[in-house]
């Protein structure tokens, strides 16, 4: 059994953590821990006009990003890593400086602590030079840092086909099966 932790924090974007736990929920194999802030819980009612109950209900674990003594807040706990999707500029910060003010912060810090994947799908553009080098501190950490872009050679024809790519795209990030993102083999001739 896999562990992964999925985090969504208040950034735009929502639809790329809930499309990542439908996803991980229909793979066998896999046991999902989630905390969702609080501004999550107002985007994901404003984007996508759902409750927090109901992506709470594609998890098979779900932590208040107040309770800091839970499972994922410990090394001893061995997750296969962790997803921040969409991760604010805020959270980013926070992971960048070891501001360990919550459980979603507290897990981003463990995972980089213990060598684990932590893959951080920042949304702000532009960005600044602050966003810059928090995205530096991350990457010299070990994070990934993943913008959530679209693959426009794919030539998706809607936002959830791009949404999906990019899911896919993190699930390889995962090690995990995908479909979504199929693997480039190069340009045909014209």
């Amino acid at each position: 059994m896999k562990r992964l932790i999925v985090a969504i924090t208040g950034a735009s974007g929502a639809r790329y953590g809930v499309r990542l736990l439908e996803l991980l929920r229909a793979t066998e194999g896999i046991e999902t821990h989630l905390m969702i802030s609080d501004a999550a819980a107002l985007n994901l009612h404003h984007e996508l006009d759902v409750k927090r109950k109901d992506i709470e209900a594609l998890a098979h674990h779900v932590h208040s990003v107040r309770d800091i003594g839970a499972c994922v807040a410990s090394g001893s706990f061995r997750a296969d890593g962790m997803v921040i999707a969409p991760c604010s500029m805020k959270t980013l910060a926070a992971v960048a400086h070891g501001m360990c003010d919550n459980l979603i912060t507290r897990a981003a810090d463990v995972t980089l602590k213990e060598r684990r994947r932590l893959v951080l799908l920042v949304r702000e553009t532009p960005f600044n030079l602050a966003h810059l080098r928090n995205m530096t501190a991350v990457t010299e950490m070990g994070g990934i840092i993943f913008p959530p872009l679209p693959a426009l050679y794919q030539r998706p024809q809607s936002i959830d086909e791009m949404i999906d790519h990019t899911v896919g795209r993190v699930m390889d990030m995962l090690g995990l099966e995908q479909s979504l993102a199929p693997e480039w083999n190069g340009l045909k001739p014209a």
